[in-house]
């Protein structure tokens, strides 16, 4: 993939948001069980982490026809069996066992789905190489 700026300019994922009830308990999972640094908290009820260089944002949803689950996010690791292990150790509610997705030319794809303390779906991602 090129960094180079296509169409209107994108280069890379920027910031995400991701719909919360509450942000407070929200805040609690991404940082305590994902383990993603807490940037900063800001008003009225929004929560900023890094997540390897794109800021995820969590928020209460500003207008009832935005208060629905998120899109599904993606987390990289370098080690699916492991994350998943320690995750479901914690408590994490898991949809699936880490899975083989897509043998590729490089690598193998493993992903596996679990939910967040607010029902979103996010899945945990990796790319071994063979």
């Amino acid at each position: 993939m090129s960094a180079t700026a296509t169409g209107i300019g994108i280069t890379r994922l920027g910031q995400i948001a991701v719909n919360t009830k509450d942000v407070e308990w929200a805040s609690s999972f991404y940082e305590d069980q994902l383990g993603l640094k807490l940037l900063f908290k800001a008003p009225p009820g929004l929560a900023f982490f890094d997540c390897g260089g794109v800021r995820l944002m969590l928020q209460r949803p500003e207008k009832p026809e935005f208060d629905h689950p998120n899109s599904v996010l993606y987390f990289a690791v370098p080690d699916i069996q492991a994350a998943f292990g320690k995750l479901k150790k914690s408590g994490v509610r898991f949809e699936d066992e880490p899975h083989l997705i897509a043998k590729m030319p490089t690598h193998d794809l493993w992903m596996t789905f679990f939910r967040d303390s607010e029902g979103n779906l996010l899945a945990l991602m990796t790319e071994v190489a063979r």
